[in-house]
């Protein structure tokens, strides 16, 4: 049975057409060429692909039943000849297909020649192959290669994309060609696009929106099928966007194509600005006024005269202008309002005398660094400074005392040659100030002509100093099982930045001799108390608190001034002994911690001797319960001999824990103990 008919001659077209797919043939002497997306065959008289193809066609698909005979319409032997299809066509964006081929005898296929089925034997029954696999985007090459060696022959394949909503995550790529034209006279927009080369392709939809807005779909709930959509574009004289975009069986979207913009009609122009006003500011003058809606721009115009004529000075999309203007000379302005389409309004007028009454603005950002022996303050100006003071503008510093600016007290402050200003900001070296107190600061800008901006926002500084705080009071140190408990309350001085906890030992002759404060860690809750110490072992030591000021300033703990503390440390350690024998390796784990963040105490470990190492069957980790006066293990069973790291997320905090790391080989006997302790502070 044959499912169609093979011809050589090309005037035989639509016969082919009508046979199945066949759409055109040629001698192999003939250069055939088939468009995308019709297969070439080339058919050969061996088995091998060799030689000059007996006959070249184009196919639009690959369905073939040759019988126990040669294909008609070219000369091949009965047995051992071949057929080669291949095409290249653009796969849009990609994404999942399912290639199927159904053959007797051999068949290959290959994409972009990657060889993806091989059915590759003379069998007497149909042999069957389905790969589902990811084509990129764009352009790829197919190629099936089927050889007939003996009994019947017959030749099947196709690729079809996966549309599952679950299997086809690759959005379509976006239209292309987008173009549109309004029509002014039936307020229509006609939008048209190029068609996709999605194979996959459900349709397309059309999105609207003004200026910034989110995008609203117009092309109905069902994808358009057509490649033009006609809107009525709202008549609002405004300018709208649209969008088209691609929308695949999955039901996956394409991003959006390029915009296209229609501004509606609009012949009526906005209504007249108004409250006018004039500021004269040296040789400008800075026009205000109330904007309008609808308004795209704004023309102003002057003349040196109230009858005109007026001349365009610019124009601007905000609600002010600033111009050039002659001093102490009177000019008159007038000002209206367009909207997009250039629909004018009426004009609104107002006059200028010249006169320069606009003090700058007021300098801002004010800072300072105070320093033992001058206070250096910092300020910005804002934009709008730069002529004034390249024409002999400059700034002025105030000081009041106290933390509260006094406008009845204020000193003008001199500064320092080091100072610096510019048409951006400034820097004042205040050498005078008192120190070791309180002193408020403002600046203003001061224009050519004389106006003076308003004070800066105050800033209140506490001027520097040498002299250390005064000793702290109220200290007390309270033995925990995590460590020793500083508190202490908090400094009557005003320049405190931070507190210091000193560890000393009592040494025979009664003096401490001081270690530093690298026991003491402090937390988050509380400013007045650190913990300080390492495992409570029963020991004495001496501890005390100092007072640093902003400037380095502190007392030593050895001060006759300090009052410190002595404590002796509790005794947490157990009561059974445990020995150490750890000899399989590295062992790694913090004697101390503390921090919200923390889950617990943590131990690693490698066991790096191959011979012990290979007998251990697993690990133990056990913690010291106080109650019972004995080790128990924290987990049931053992670790597996994989683990290397282990964190005991249910330890409290505020105490400490002591540990054994054993080894366990499978007879129950242990190989090697590791013996720790963890401080898990629970810090305020």
């Amino acid at each position: 049975m044959l499912t169609r008919t093979r011809l050589t001659a090309v005037a035989a077209t639509a016969a082919l057409v009508a046979a199945g797919g066949l759409l055109t043939a040629a001698p192999a002497s003939a250069a055939v060429t088939c468009a995308s997306p019709l297969w070439k065959a080339q058919y050969f008289g061996n088995s091998a692909f060799s030689g000059t193809p007996k006959l070249t066609a184009c196919d639009s698909v690959v369905a073939e039943d040759y019988g126990y005979g040669d294909p008609p319409g070219v000369t091949l032997p009965k047995d051992n000849f071949s057929v080669r299809w291949s095409l290249t066509r653009d796969f849009g964006s990609g994404g999942p297909f399912r290639l199927s081929a159904a053959t007797q005898d051999g068949m290959r296929v290959y994409v972009d020649g990657v060889r993806k089925i091989n059915l590759w034997e003379n069998v007497s029954a149909t042999a069957r192959k389905t790969v589902d696999l990811t084509i990129p985007a764009g352009k790829h090459t197919l190629r099936v290669d089927y050889v007939a060696w003996t009994g019947r022959a017959q030749a099947s394949f196709t690729y079809a994309p996966r549309t599952a909503a679950a299997v086809d995550t690759v959005k379509p790529l976006a239209p292309a060609g987008f173009r549109g034209n309004y029509n002014q006279d039936t307020t229509k927009t006609t939008l048209r696009w190029n068609a996709n080369n999605e194979m996959d392709l459900a349709g397309y939809r059309v999105y609207r929106r003004l200026g910034t807005a989110p995008w609203a779909k117009v092309s109905g709930s069902a994808p358009l099928t057509s490649l033009s959509y006609v809107d009525a574009t709202p008549a609002t004289g405004q300018t709208f966007l649209y969008e088209v975009r691609a929308v695949d069986k999955a039901g996956r979207e394409s991003a959006g194509s390029s915009d296209v913009t229609v501004t509606s009609v609009d012949r009526t122009g906005p209504a007249a600005p108004t409250r006018l006003t004039v500021t004269g500011d040296a040789w400008w003058a800075t026009l205000d006024w109330q904007g309008v809606a609808d308004a795209a721009r704004y023309e102003v115009y002057a003349a040196s005269a109230a009858t005109g004529p007026f001349e365009l000075l610019g124009t601007t999309t905000t609600t002010s202008y600033r111009a050039n203007a002659p001093e102490n000379t009177a000019r008159y302005y007038r000002v209206r309002a367009l909207d997009a389409l250039g629909n004018p309004s009426a004009y609104t007028t107002a006059t200028g005398d010249g006169v320069d009454r606009t003090p700058p603005k007021s300098p801002i950002a004010l800072a300072a660094i105070a320093r033992v022996g001058h206070t250096e303050v910092y300020w910005k100006q804002p934009d709008g400074f730069d002529e004034d003071f390249s024409n002999g503008g400059t700034y002025r510093v105030h000081r009041s005392p106290g933390k509260t600016l006094d406008p009845a007290a204020l000193t003008r402050v001199t500064c320092a040659e080091e100072s610096d200003e510019t048409n951006s900001g400034g820097i004042c070296e205040d050498v005078d100030m008192p120190a070791g107190t309180y002193v408020t600061y403002a600046v203003t800008a001061v224009d050519p002509a004389g106006n003076e901006s308003a004070l800066s926002a105050p800033l209140v500084v506490r001027t520097g100093d040498r002299v250390a705080p005064g000793p702290v009071t109220g200290l007390k140190a309270t033995p925990r099982a995590d460590g020793v408990l500083m508190s202490w309350a908090a400094s009557t001085e005003d320049d405190v930045e931070r507190y210091d906890g000193w560890t000393g030992v009592r040494q025979a002759d009664g003096t401490v001799k001081w270690l530093g404060s690298a026991e003491c860690r402090d937390g988050t809750g509380d400013p007045l108390a650190l913990l300080c110490g390492d495992l409570p072992d029963g020991e004495t030591y001496v501890y005390a608190i100092v007072a640093r000021d902003r400037w380095g300033n502190a007392l030593h703990p050895s001060d006759p001034k300090v009052t410190p503390v002595e404590v002796t440390e509790l005794d947490v350690r157990p009561s059974v002994t445990v020995t150490r024998d750890w000899n399989l390796g590295t062992v790694a784990h913090g004697t101390v911690i503390g921090g919200a963040a923390q889950d617990g105490p943590s131990i690693g470990w490698r066991c790096t001797r191959t011979a012990e190492c290979d007998t251990v069957a697993g690990y133990r980790i056990s913690r010291w319960n106080a109650a019972t006066k004995a080790y128990e293990p924290l987990h049931t069973g053992l670790l597996p001999t994989g683990t290397e790291a282990y964190t005991d997320t249910t330890a409290s905090r505020g105490t400490t824990h002591f540990y054994t790391l054993q080894a366990v080989r499978a007879d129950g006997s242990v190989a090697g103990t590791h013996v720790w302790h963890c401080v898990f502070q629970d810090r305020v």
